[in-house]
């Protein structure tokens, strides 16, 4: 049996301000787990009933990860599930990376950056569809809901192992990747990447399937209720469209989910990409 005081933090996770003091966050179910496991997260440590653990103790225990065999009421306090997995991880959040978004960025890299996304399931359906399209890196602005909302991580299926997620000041960074100025008109950081196009998602603006696309670029994603932000609209070079092929007569719809919103764009990148 567990402890009492293990059962509490575990429980805490759910709410940010322990995630931010234990600098931990919980994932449920087996791929999620699994796919954590097999990543470059460091696992703190895995509850699950004694069938999961005699079916993954060989995998666990190649990774030395601590295991604890957990009963079903206990898994109850812990779980933020309606139905609780057999298994839950406790993961450790990595620490601040001294260069975010360096390294892994070449020349036909699609970067993802996401401006004040609220809905944890948006959020993690975005991650996931950035793994599916081979998207590698993804930028949330200071005020998108926090990445290791236990709802977010749920959403993404087990893409969280596999995209980066960086929180910054978007600004800043579009600044960086795109090689121009900030907002302010104060120069860009030392060490610039640059060259990057900048495109984001507008109600108005190019019509999405007749334009030229470039192999890179970054791809803008605004709220979900009020899009882009008017300090980020400067620092895009190409406002792309979705049209709509509804009618008033059919009923029209009036704007698109940002998650729905991101799989079309990416979706017609990457078909561009194939195409040239």
């Amino acid at each position: 049996m567990l402890s009492k005081s293990q059962i509490k933090h575990i429980a805490a996770l759910k709410l940010k301000k322990f995630r931010e003091e234990h600098s931990q966050f919980i994932a449920e179910g087996h791929k999620l787990v699994m796919d954590l496991v097999n990543s470059e997260f460091s696992v703190a440590g895995i509850f699950a009933s004694s069938g999961w653990i005699l079916s993954n103790l060989l995998q666990t225990g190649e990774r030395k990860i601590p295991v604890f065999e957990t009963l079903p009421q206990e898994m109850k306090r812990m779980s933020g599930l309606s139905t609780p997995s057999p298994v839950l991880a406790v993961v450790n959040i990595p620490g601040p990376n001294p260069s975010p978004l360096g390294g892994e960025l070449g020349r036909d890299s699609l970067v993802l950056a996401l401006d004040d996304i609220r809905d944890p399931g948006n959020l993690g359906t975005i991650i996931r569809i950035a793994d599916w399209f081979g998207i590698g890196l993804v930028l949330c602005s200071e005020s998108c809901v926090d990445t290791y909302n236990p709802k977010v991580v749920q959403a993404t299926m087990g893409s969280i192992a596999r995209v980066k997620v960086v929180r910054c000041n978007l600004a800043e960074a579009l600044s960086t990747l795109s090689g121009s100025t900030t907002p302010s008109g104060s120069p860009t950081p030392s060490g610039c990447i640059g060259g990057f196009p900048v495109y984001g998602a507008f109600l108005e603006g190019d019509p999405l399937f007749s334009q030229t696309l470039s192999h890179h670029g970054v791809i803008v994603i605004g709220n979900e209720s009020h899009g882009i932000s008017p300090e980020l609209v400067p620092l895009i070079t190409r406002k792309l469209f979705i049209p709509s092929f509804g009618t008033a007569a059919s009923g029209k719809a009036e704007s698109l989910n940002a998650s729905i919103a991101t799989a079309i764009l990416c979706a017609e990148f990457r078909r561009k990409t194939i195409a040239d």
